[in-house]
């Protein structure tokens, strides 16, 4: 198959949706597709076989993200010349309506990615008071989608509690295969130049801005050192516009010296970093699936995570961590549980067997069976491109 791939954010911007689209993207083509990534400029970005950048209105703005120009002429060029069979479009604005227009214009049929609950990020362009109107729209957009996936179930009955009637595929983030191997030595080594001699190493990656909850669980480790101890340093990886406040929020709450602020660590570095840590602590109340806590269960750590949509359908109490209620108690409580030396151990064989479950080969046989579903359905009505001869070629692989 020919696909398209469309976002408003790529690398080197870090989050889920560059990362989910760049691993989809590799195994397609391990598969023997042929997969065409439109993705924004960034200053810095590498040039790349297979990635179209097309303009962005400001390519380096506050926090990393480029505002996409999703009217650049050399998106339908490109997308013209090469004939592709499908669509597969990751966010309902801006790149949303482009991939919409083409479809309609190209007879091609286009799958649609509900990665982010996008009321959740109004604050940040001033528009909380459109809250309300963003679910009606979703609604609109899946409707017109010849197919729509969503990374959980939870993401799943959400669209189908708003009224989206379209059938919707549950397809998570694939893991890489990366993340299940480590060197114990490196491991070992980096270990000790994050904890020192402290006990216990906590992690967490997140983008370094309010909705992921990070003021929350500095919070929680002030109440942790109060009633455990010194005996532990919690490393942070990853940027963004609340660094200055988190970093000066550990010095007001006595835990500059336990926080260790890393930045952005490579992709294919970041393993090491997961392996050599105790626990992986996740705050946030906004995720639609949470990658990251499935990168650590390859990893063999476990994962303490506040109760939210999509981190409940993968972490499971006692199993391969623990979900608590977004109160400082009862997460501290939790924290004291994972780390009793008998649980540990079993924890941590718990979360490589829910994250064996997650692997991307078998995650992208499954997005191109939803390809192949939606293409064969355009052509049962008679609404495809008229290229019935192509229908060997793109169903051959299967």
């Amino acid at each position: 198959m020919r696909i398209a791939m469309m976002t408003n954010n790529y690398k080197p911007f870090v989050g889920g949706v560059p990362v989910s689209i760049e691993r989809l993207s590799e195994s397609l083509r391990r598969m023997g597709h042929k997969v065409m990534v439109f993705a924004p400029f960034y200053e810095g970005a590498e040039e790349e076989r297979d990635v179209l950048r097309y303009q962005s209105f400001r390519p380096g703005w506050w926090g990393g993200i480029a505002v996409p120009n999703p009217l650049d002429p050399k998106i339908e060029k490109a997308f013209a010349e090469e004939n592709f069979d499908v669509i597969h479009v990751h966010h309902p604005l801006l790149m949303g309506q482009t991939a919409r227009y083409l479809s309609r214009k190209y007879k091609v049929p286009m799958v649609f990615t509900y990665h982010t609950r996008y009321e959740q990020y109004l604050h940040y362009v001033g528009l909380s008071c459109l809250k309300g109107i963003l679910p009606i729209y979703m609604r609109s957009f899946c409707q017109k989608c010849d197919g729509v996936i969503a990374p959980t179930e939870d993401m799943r009955e959400y669209l189908e509690g708003i009224g989206v009637r379209r059938p919707v595929t549950v397809l998570p983030t694939g893991i890489s295969r990366e993340s299940f191997e480590t060197d114990r030595r490196e491991v070992e080594k980096l270990r000790f130049v994050l904890a020192g001699e402290k006990r216990y190493l906590f992690l967490c990656v997140a983008r370094l801005a309010r909705e992921k909850n990070l003021a929350f669980l500095l919070e929680c480790m002030a109440v942790y050192k109060k009633e455990e101890g010194n005996d532990f340093r919690l490393a942070l990886i990853g940027d963004g516009p609340e660094e200055g406040a988190l970093r000066s929020l550990a010095k007001e709450l006595g835990i500059e010296e336990n926080v260790l602020f890393l930045g952005l660590v490579k992709n294919q570095e970041i393993s090491r970093y997961y392996a050599a840590a105790d626990l992986f602590l996740f705050p946030s109340t906004t995720e639609t699936q949470g990658i990251v806590s499935l990168e650590a269960m390859a990893a063999g750590t476990p994962v303490v995570a506040v109760f939210a949509t999509g981190t409940r359908n993968i972490v499971k109490d006692g199993e391969n961590g623990y979900m608590t209620r977004e109160t400082a108690q009862d997460f501290c409580a939790k924290l004291r549980e994972a780390l009793s030396e008998k649980q540990l151990a079993r924890l941590s064989a718990g979360a490589r067997r829910t994250a064996m479950q997650y692997g991307e080969e078998d995650v992208a046989h499954r997005a191109a069976a939803c390809y192949q579903a939606v293409i064969l359905e355009r052509l049962l009505k008679g609404e495809g491109k008229g290229r019935t001869g192509r229908i060997v070629e793109v169903f051959g692989a299967f």
